[in-house]
């Protein structure tokens, strides 16, 4: 494996074309080990991403490398020994056996079968599904489905996992469940992954890192705190007193109330080249009194939708 130095993922000016139809615009990433998430919503060109890392699609033009080795050059299976995939769709053999589709996982990726079967019976008990082993895929639950795709994903052990929607379909409980399992995957464990998905919720969840694609393009990149810390035009106040007079005279400075509740807590946006020391000049002018003030940090849904122009 390569050393520490290098990223996970590197991009380079990725783009993939479908006909007249433009799936990836000029992507290039650095992308280092931990918990990512690739955020965007359906149609965002997040699976034809995923397929550009795994070598299974070239792309138009650009350049990539997973851990050193290089996406698309002829040698797609030193690749994808580095990666396991967790797909959206089912992808299971009826008939089969949850612990044998797991083994046979295994042997695919060059393990011999007996320790193929041993490392599968080790998952299958890890992922709670050490009753279910010798039961049909097709007789699985939707949760256990998904936990066996993730089985046969880490059956070989990489460095890397790539998981598309790894919720889907999951009842609430199901879906917190999966959600816990893959954080003490990553912060307990030390696997990196990256979790594609609409869900921001899923992300803020577990993710450190995140790229949000939307049209085929990066619209943001980076750990969850420094893209909602990137604004500095919002600020919360708890106020008491005179408030009307205190927001009216801010209102004339094109300071604008985003949202309040029945405590005296408001959430401001000030324009550029605002100072906190003017909501102390413009309190002590109308009588009212600050009893807090401090940022307002971004949700990441209304990072999100900033991002995105939405």
């Amino acid at each position: 494996m390569p050393d520490d130095g290098q990223p996970l993922i590197a991009l380079d000016h990725i783009r993939r074309e479908f006909g007249t139809f433009t799936a990836l615009h000029d992507i290039s990433l650095r992308l280092w080990p931990g918990r990512i998430g690739l955020l965007g919503p359906n149609g965002a060109g997040k699976s034809t991403l995923l397929k550009i890392i795994m070598g299974l699609l070239p792309p138009s033009s650009g350049q990539g490398a997973v851990l050193g080795c290089r996406i698309h050059t002829g040698d797609g299976t030193a690749l994808r020994r580095l990666i396991g995939f967790m797909p959206e769709a089912d992808a299971l053999v009826p008939g089969m056996r949850g612990v044998d589709y797991v083994a046979l996982a295994g042997e695919l990726c060059g393990i011999p079968r007996r320790h193929a079967q041993r490392r599968a019976h080790e998952l299958l008990t890890y992922l709670e599904l050490e009753e279910a082993r010798y039961r049909k895929l097709e007789e699985y639950s939707t949760g256990m489905k998904q936990r066996i795709k993730l089985a046969q994903a880490m059956i070989h052990d990489p460095p890397l996992l790539l998981l598309d929607e790894p919720t889907s379909g999951l009842d609430p409980a199901g879906r917190d469940a999966m959600l816990r399992l893959l954080l003490e995957l990553g912060r307990d464990h030390g696997k990196s992954f990256i979790l594609s998905t609409h869900l921001l919720a899923d992300v803020e969840t577990v993710c450190e890192q995140v790229v949000i694609l939307y049209a085929g393009q990066i619209r943001g990149q980076g750990t969850l705190r420094e893209l909602c810390d990137g604004r500095h035009d919002r600020y919360r106040l708890q106020l008491e007193g005179n408030t009307a007079a205190f927001l009216s005279a801010l209102a004339l400075e094109a300071v604008q109330v985003v949202g309040d509740n029945s405590r005296g807590e408001y959430r401001l946006t000030v324009p550029a080249g605002w100072t906190t020391r003017q909501f102390f000049v413009h309190a002590d002018n109308t009588g009212a009194i600050i009893r807090g003030l401090q940022r307002d940090e971004e949700t990441i849904e209304e990072l999100f939708h900033r991002l995105v122009g939405t």
